[in-house]
């Protein structure tokens, strides 16, 4: 039985160090497992007119319906965000909220979830990690405790090709993919998912 992993990357930039490290662990996954990022730039804006039934003249964007349908369909979810002034970007808070209504089809409600956070500096995107983390905290998503991933010096972490460059980087990564992947298949099995 093959599991669908959804990658969510918090930036929109084509040449982002946070896309780099999602293409990177795509290869990271298992047998059993298919992960692949699920691109959140063409999401409008949330509106909760969208979602309410009292407000007939406003039509719910097709990108939101697609969204949440790739979503229920995830055995689990990857975020890899950077940090911007001190939280998650933008684009990243927009797909959480779209994720979370309507209130009795909420997509994240326990999905096995994993946080990779980086940042240019040494604290490797630890606000933005803790921001996610508070803002997900309601919807009851199963996750790793040990370890966590703040990734520092990003510029630093990938060579020329913009594959990693540090073997131990590589490791404690392959570590964390693992790990997340196994919580996927025991949720999946347990009938959660």
């Amino acid at each position: 039985m093959t599991h669908s992993v959804s990658i969510i990357v918090g930036s929109l930039r084509r040449g982002s160090y946070a896309r780099k490290i999602a293409r990177e662990v795509i290869g990271y996954f298992g047998e059993g497992i298919e992960a692949s990022i699920v691109e959140i730039g063409q999401l409008p804006l949330y509106n909760f007119d969208y979602d309410d039934p009292s407000v007939p003249d406003v039509q719910r964007p097709a990108e939101y319906t697609e969204f949440r349908r790739t979503i229920h369909e995830s055995a689990g979810v990857l975020f890899v965000t950077p940090e911007n002034n001190r939280t998650i970007p933008a684009c990243l808070k927009n797909a959480v909220d779209i994720g979370s209504k309507p209130n009795d089809d909420v997509v994240w409600r326990g999905l096995p979830v994993g946080i990779l956070s980086h940042s240019v500096g040494r604290m490797g995107g630890y606000s933005s990690q803790k921001n996610l983390r508070l803002a997900l905290s309601y919807f009851d998503m199963p996750t790793l405790g040990q370890p966590e991933v703040f990734l520092g010096r990003s510029p630093e972490l990938f060579d020329d090709e913009g594959a990693l460059n540090a073997e131990s980087t590589r490791e404690f990564l392959q570590d964390y993919v693992d790990r997340f992947s196994e919580l996927v298949r025991s949720h999946a099995l347990a009938g959660k998912s």
